[in-house]
């Protein structure tokens, strides 16, 4: 019978008088193993090197992700960050249109993106350079910006002045609903600061919150299509090319269509993003609604009113009584939600969506932090 491997090596050690444990000792079988062990060290160093080099793609869009993240929660570049969104993705929709030769393209994205008419006639549209086009572009929305900052705080200011001059609310933070016509962002800001800064404040929340939570949801599917695009990039073997050479290009260009996306998304909501106008019947309909909630909750019933566009404070009392809400749109009903039922719910700060079966985000809505919302 043929041997192989450890039997045949056994083999022959027990014919040439060597005993289990005995120290064997030549310069042709330690420069042996000595060859094997360096092959195998440098490969395992090859392969920790293409994982970093793999890495150091992803590193380096992090750090620009980061970076503005950081910007958004610390309010520090934000207004830099936000007039540099505003000239990129005036130059995308000039650009575009420019290549296409699509002056109606452009008066389109403008107000699609801006809500606002274009600065240039067609003539100049045709005669003059992207650059000059997207300079004048620039300037125009910018301008426009900062009127409808300013005009957000002056409606604003009221309806904090409203609360924090009342003697009978003790409230040091609030959430006031911001939306584009579509969608509505949950702003929490500081009752006093809002005050005293006549409702800037609460525009300069609104505007690290919507950057904040955008930025988050297009990272996280971003980082899914570069996952995906890495285990794609192997095929390129076959083809006799570099995987890694064509993952760095790809992801390259990944990237930059991600970013554009969110330029364009937090600038169009930055844009339309207003406070809805309440109306004052239909706060006291809220104000009846929630006293129906109490009284159901009393009961020991699970359930809850889900309304997006509303002011209510953040829970900083002490007591555990249901928070009085001020609705701006007509109440829903009441909906009785048993504990298996699945339901999604939303954090006021980032506007992070999950969704869970009742009983387990019960104690996440109770601790302020997170809302029902609609399913």
């Amino acid at each position: 019978m043929r041997l192989f491997g450890s039997e045949r090596i056994s083999k022959l050690m027990d014919r040439m008088g060597h005993k289990d444990g005995d120290m064997i000792q030549h310069s042709m079988i330690s420069k042996s193993i000595e060859r094997a062990q360096r092959k195998v060290e440098e490969n395992n160093f090859g392969i920790r090197k293409r994982l970093l080099e793999y890495d150091d793609v992803m590193n380096k869009q992090r750090e620009v992700i980061y970076r503005r993240r950081k910007n958004a929660l610390f309010g520090e570049r934000l207004d830099v960050d936000i007039a540099n969104m505003i000239f990129d993705t005036a130059a995308s929709i000039v650009g575009e249109a420019k290549n296409n030769e699509n002056y109606k393209q452009l008066e389109f994205d403008l107000i699609k993106y801006f809500t606002m008419d274009t600065p240039v006639t067609e003539s100049e549209f045709k005669s003059a350079s992207t650059r000059d086009l997207t300079e004048k572009v620039y300037q125009a929305a910018i301008a426009d910006y900062q009127r409808h900052v300013e005009r957000q705080a002056e409606k604003a200011y009221p309806l904090i002045a409203h609360v924090y001059e009342n003697p009978t609310n003790k409230f040091t933070r609030i959430q006031v609903p911001f939306t584009d016509g579509m969608r509505t962002l949950m702003v929490v800001t500081d009752m006093k600061e809002s005050y005293e800064s006549q409702g800037k404040t609460l525009v300069k929340d609104f505007e690290k919150g919507i950057v904040l939570s955008l930025i988050d949801e297009h990272w996280k599917e971003h980082l899914r299509d570069v996952d995906d695009l890495r285990r794609s990039v192997q095929n390129a073997v076959y083809e006799q090319k570099d995987p890694l050479v064509i993952y760095k290009q790809e992801s390259f260009f990944v990237f930059q269509r991600m970013l554009d996306r969110v330029n364009k998304e937090i600038i169009s909501f930055l844009f339309k993003g207003e406070i809805p106008t309440p109306d004052p019947e239909q706060i006291q309909q809220a104000r009846q609604q929630v006293k129906q909630e109490k009284v159901e909750t009393n009961r020991g019933a699970e359930e809850s009113s889900s309304n997006n566009n509303g002011y209510y404070n953040n829970s900083t009392s002490s007591t555990n009584a249901p928070v009085q809400r001020q609705e701006v749109t007509a109440p829903r009903s009441v909906v009785k939600i048993l504990p298996n039922d699945k339901v999604a719910i939303r954090n006021v700060n980032t506007g992070e969506k999950q969704e869970m079966k009742f009983k387990v985000a019960k104690p996440k809505i109770d601790s302020g932090e997170w809302v029902l919302v609609e399913n």
